[in-house]
Order: C-alpha cells, then structure tokens, then sequence
C-alpha cells in the first residue's frame, strides 16, 4: 500500500495500468476487512485493486477509462439465491395477470379484460402458436378471492386453449378447449402429487394443483419447441440482468432448457452468467453428463433439485398441522399434501451424496421441512459430511427447532422474505394465523445463530425485483403496511450479504463473486443511491441504473442508451408494446424479424419508435 501511495505521490505509475477505474460515488464491497471504498481498479475482466482514488492513480496511464459514479452507489453484482431465469421469458412473453404493484388485475373482470386486451393486442403470434397463457394471477388479491375457473375463461375464448399461472407458479387455470385437449374429464382421476379441483357436480372446474397443473402446462409450452425456450432463455437473463443480477438460477430446470440455455449462452446472448438445476426425479443421467463447476459460455449445471411440497398461499405446501382459515372447499383438517413419497426424497437425497452432487430442495411447510430433515440426516449417518453444501428453498413455515436441525446438518436456507410484502397478508387471515405468520422466512433465528442464508425472488413467481428483495429482509413490509415479525428484520448489510457473498457461496463460487474483492471477478450493480444511507422505508424505490459483467456493461438503465436489449414485462403486455412481444415471439420461434424491428435498444427508444 506504501509502494503505491509513494507512486502516486512522485507522479510514476508503477503497476500494469487498468482497464476501468471505477470512482465518483459510494462503493460498497460486502468485504468486512474493507467494508468501503473510494475506487475499484479492472483488467481483464478482474478486479485488481480496491482502496483510495490516489492509492489506485498508479493503476491509470493514458489508455484507462475512468467511471465516474457521479455519486451513485455501486455494490458487487447480485447472486440469485433461487430463481427460474431458463423460464423468465415466460413472465416477459404472457399476458401480466399481477396485482398492483407490477400489473393491473384486481378482479375476475380485470384479469379478463387484461387477457383479451393481449390477444387483440398480439393477434399473429396468437394464430402462429394457437394458444393463449397468461401469468402472475393471485386469488388472494382478486376482489372475489377466488380462483377464476374455465367458465371464467370461456367467456374469452372457447376455440383457443387458455392456460393462466398462478403467481405461485404452482397451480393455474384451464379453459374448457384446454382441459380438452389434457383429456380431463369428470372421470380423470387425480395424479400423484396433483388434485384437479372439481364444482358440486363432480366437473372439472377448471383450477389444476401441483403435478394436475404440470401436466398440462409443460405440453402446452413445448409446443414453443426449441427456439421457444431459446426466446426464454434469453429474455429471461436480460430480465435479471436489468435488477443488478450477474449470476442468475435457474431452480428447476428440464433438459430442454438446459440445452436451450447452453445455445443461447454459445450464441452469445447470455449477458449474465446462469446456473441450472434439473430435476432429480427426471433427469440423473444428465445431471451426471453435464455436471460442471465451471461454466463454458456462461451457463452450468450446478447440480440437482428436488420438490417436496407446493405453494404455502394456494394451500397446497404441506404443514404440520392444518390450515388457519383456507379459501376454497377443503376437507376438516387439512394439512396440504406432499408431492413425492417418503421413499422417493430419500433416494433422490442419498444419489446426490453418493455422487457429490449439491441438491437444492424446495420445502415451504414444516411437514415438508420435516420430511426433508429426516432425510438428510439419514443421508450425513450414511455418507457424513461431504461438502456439497445441501440447500433449503423457501422454508416459509420453519419452526425454530428445524432452523436448529439445518444448521447442525450445514443445510444452507434460501429464505424467501418477500412473502412478507407480496403475500404477508393473506398468511395472517388465512394461511397460518396471525402468531405463526410471524415467524415466516425466519431470517432473524438464522441471524441470531450466525448462519449465513441467501434470499430470492423465485421469479417468475414475482418479478427478480432486487430492491423489492432487499426492502422486505429489512423491513418486512406488507401490502397493507403492516410489520410482519419485526424481530427478524435484519439490517441492510447483512440483508445485502444475503443478495451476494452468501448465495455465491451457496453457488462455490465465493472465491470468485459476491464481493469487491482483489481478484475476483469484476461483477457490479450501479443504484441510483446507498442503500445503506437511506431511510429503511425508502429501500424499495432505489433504481437499478446499470449492471456491470466482467466489467462490460450489459444493463444501462439510461435513456440515452442504446446497447441495451432490456424488455420491461409490464411494457410489453400493453397494446403500444405489442410489436416488440411479436418480435421476441417470431425470432424466438424461427421466424424472420418484421422490418419494425430494433434489436439491442432500450424500452425508452423502443417507445420512441412507435410513437413515430
């Protein structure tokens, strides 16, 4: 440090000069041995040196590009905890079904308006793929608190199949042309794992949970076929890309997007870089084919996933005692439902230890979380401790005796906060009660014992908002305003913390993210502020305006700017924006590009050209 101080005094540069400097504004490193900074140094895509603006003036000779923050605040690049970015496009390419504050849907009569608005809206590409999806819908905020139904549905379009997504992504709604096509019937019997909720007469009514939902969405979207999910795929990433995220997840992956993912990644359309999870139930032969630590054209498969149980709001995540007050027609008592066997998460668990592969689970209720425990400790008495760092996803209902079975078992929690803002709420009328609606996401037990624990968006369930992630760590936040569980709010580092070092370590790639560290690579987001400086209150309104890979960037938020392919899904599923989704849709599916369109530009200038 002397040396260079000396150097920068006698005017003399004595390192290899850098490529970028970065300096102008607040740098947060997420480095507790250097927790601030006043300027990073890159070359070659690494960070070479952190400290003062004068200590890294020995790093800049005529050919360094100086970055001035211009005041604005720059932390490391965010790893996604959990997430689906192989499937992201579907929020992109659908019809918006949310609720305010990221759509429009308030009621059954919105959500109709809102789908028929997008067909008229996007006529070709409806013709060309002769079905309708629409995504994001949440009984729990429609006025009718209720699911829509087929008839719901019909009144749209009985000639077109429609399929919507729960928010939840674990249940959706078909038409009476849809639930034709699955040959459901009155006489189908529900699948493992799956309940297809009938009216009085004993008629499907149009609401698939679970595996009765899977098994007719996964056709209906393979019928997009490969560039398809290519499309996906790509959107999908850039999507993240807009919210600060350098390393995205996807947790629940398919060969196909694997392999979707792989060639759009060696096309080069990858911005940020994506590690997948096929399913372990489906596919072990190619998790062990395509296993890697490191990833070849920003893409790898990090290892295994696993489900256990559903959706905690749509009553179908497996508690260990029943339900508070559930909305719909279900039995006295009841509890949810696992979507596997006993026999089958065991076996899952023990081929990822046998083989040294990490395995992330879903669990949200305490039954699932029961089921899961039991498992892996009969996995470390087979196998012991193998390094393969297991994770927990969701955890929504943990009791604190299980926070205490994770961390004696090393099971890394991949907590899911922003339940509190989006769906906080309803836990309280509905789902556990208002004492144990406290307690959900517990990342204060998790703080109060040391662990480290990463947090997600789980989009597409809910937009990979970062700031809406990091606003309900420390806030806890509801819709109605409501301060759910205040004593697991934890403070703005430690929620950063969990947005990067930590996931990157969930990921074994600490030695290489998740920090501004020397060496490692030079992966940053650029916020509008320090959200370290600002009112907790004020956390979720911060701007993501640029994001930064390997010291390129691949997000600018600016309106001047025009290199970045940034698609805004609440955009697009307006009329005025209908050009853009058609041309996502006919590149995506082999087609040829309408002369309209302007690749690699911004949602501002795409705006402009339409009003021209």
């Amino acid at each position: 440090m002397l040396s260079l101080v000396l150097a920068a005094c006698n005017g003399t540069t004595t390192q290899e000069p850098a490529d970028t400097i970065y300096s102008g504004g607040p740098i947060i490193t997420i480095n507790d041995d250097q927790p601030t900074a006043e300027a990073v140094a890159v070359r070659n895509g690494r960070i070479v040196a952190v400290g003062s603006v004068a200590e890294l003036s020995a790093f800049k000779n005529e050919t360094t590009v100086m970055y001035d923050l211009a005041g604005r605040a720059m932390l490391p690049g965010f790893v996604d905890s959990h997430g689906h970015a192989g499937m992201g496009g579907l929020q992109a390419l659908s019809a918006n079904l949310l609720a305010p504050p990221d759509g429009q849907v308030k009621d059954i009569s919105s959500l109709q308006n809102v789908i028929s608005d997008w067909v008229k809206a996007n006529e070709t590409i409806v013709k060309q793929v002769n079905m309708i999806i629409g995504f994001g819908y949440d009984n729990a905020q429609l006025a009718e608190v209720r699911h829509p139904t087929r008839q719901d549905l019909d009144v749209i379009s009985t000639d077109l199949p429609i399929l919507i997504v729960h928010q939840s992504g674990h249940l959706g709604v078909a038409n009476s042309k849809a639930l034709a096509m699955a040959g459901i019937t009155a006489s189908t019997k529900n699948p493992a794992g799956g309940v297809i909720q009938r009216d009085a007469n004993g008629e499907p009514n149009g609401v698939l949970e679970e595996y009765a939902f899977f098994t007719v969405l996964f056709p209906m979207l393979s019928s997009l076929g490969e560039e398809g999910l290519k499309a996906f795929a790509r959107e999908g990433s850039k999507l993240w890309a807009s919210f600060g995220y350098t390393t995205a997840h996807e947790g629940r992956a398919s060969s196909a997007v694997v392999n979707a993912l792989k060639k759009v990644g060696a096309a080069g359309d990858l911005p940020i870089d994506v590690v997948a999870f096929p399913d372990v139930l489906e596919g072990r032969e190619f998790i062990a084919d395509n296993f890697s630590q490191e990833y070849t054209n920003r893409t790898r498969v990090g290892g295994c996933k696993l489900t256990i149980d559903g959706s905690p709001q749509g009553f179908t995540a497996l508690r260990d005692k029943p339900y508070y007050d559930p909305v719909g027609n279900y039995p006295e008592g009841y509890k949810g439902y696992a979507a596997i066997t006993a026999k089958q998460l065991q076996g899952a668990i023990n081929y990822c230890f046998e083989n040294g592969l990490q395995i992330i689970v879903h669990s949200n209720g305490e039954g699932a979380s029961d089921m899961l425990i039991a498992a892996f400790e009969q996995a470390r008495e087979k196998y012991g401790d193998i390094g393969n760092r297991p994770v927990l996803i969701h955890g929504q209902f943990l009791r604190e005796d299980q926070v205490d079975a994770l961390q004696r078992l090393n099971v890394f929690p991949s907590l899911f906060p922003m339940h509190t803002f989006y769906w906080g709420d309803w836990h309280r009328k509905h789902t556990v009660g208002p004492e144990a609606a406290e307690n959900i996401s517990p990342t204060g037990w998790l703080v109060k014992r040391g662990m480290m624990f990463g947090t997600h968006h789980d989009a597409p369930v809910a937009f990979p908002n970062s700031m809406r992630v990091l606003d309900a760590t420390v806030t806890r936040r509801t819709r109605s305003g409501y301060v759910l569980g205040p004593e697991h709010r934890v403070d703005v580092i430690t929620a950063l913390k969990a947005m990067t070092i930590w996931p990157a370590w969930q990921h074994f790639e600490e030695n290489e993210k998740g920090s501004i560290e020397v060496n490692k690579l030079a992966d940053f987001v650029i916020l509008s502020d320090d959200p370290t400086a600002v009112a907790p209150e004020t956390i979720a309104d911060l701007d993501v305006l640029v994001t930064i890979k390997e010291d390129k960037i691949v997000f600018d938020a600016s309106p001047n700017n025009t290199n970045t392919a940034m698609i805004d899904p609440i955009l697009i599923s307006s009329p005025e924006h209908a050009h853009h989704l058609v041309d996502i849709m006919y590149a995506g599916m082999g087609g040829t590009l309408p002369s309209h369109s302007h690749q690699n530009t911004s949602v501002y200038n795409w705006g402009n050209k339409l009003s021209e």
